[in-house]
């Protein structure tokens, strides 16, 4: 654990305040060289409505999660992910983890367990350091 991890872990869990989903709220910075150079929380893809949840409380399918929409919005500026540090607020699933194997993303920082452990199972299999901290 370096000296930021809790900084950038409270700016993630502030962050996760824009999110518009009511059964979890999750938001995700990308550091590299100690500069944030992307961002992002759960939430449903541009130009949709902001409703993740159906009548039911069954969060919609095509919702993004936090890490996918900080991933997806370093690749559409200058920046790379490659060597960075991925602080998120709850653990990456199998999907996410698939994403920031590809992205280089280098160490991954979060604070909540998620239900399954087979993203964090995948991210250390890949080498990538993965760490826990209270936030």
């Amino acid at each position: 654990m370096n000296k930021f991890d809790d900084k950038y872990m409270k700016m993630a869990s502030i962050w996760a305040t824009n999110s518009y989903c009511k059964r979890r709220q999750v938001g995700a910075l990308l550091v590299k060289d100690r500069m944030i150079i992307s961002d992002g929380y759960n939430g449903t893809p541009s130009g949709f409505e902001n409703i993740c949840e159906d009548e039911n409380g069954v969060t919609k399918p095509y919702v993004l999660h936090a890490e996918a929409n900080a991933i997806s919005k370093v690749a559409k500026s200058a920046n790379s992910a490659d060597g960075a540090t991925l602080y998120v607020t709850a653990s990456p699933c199998v999907e996410c983890a698939k994403l920031i194997i590809q992205s280089g993303i280098r160490r991954v920082v979060y604070r909540d367990e998620y239900r399954l452990t087979d993203g964090i199972d995948l991210l250390r299999r890949a080498g990538i350091e993965v760490e826990k901290i209270d936030g």
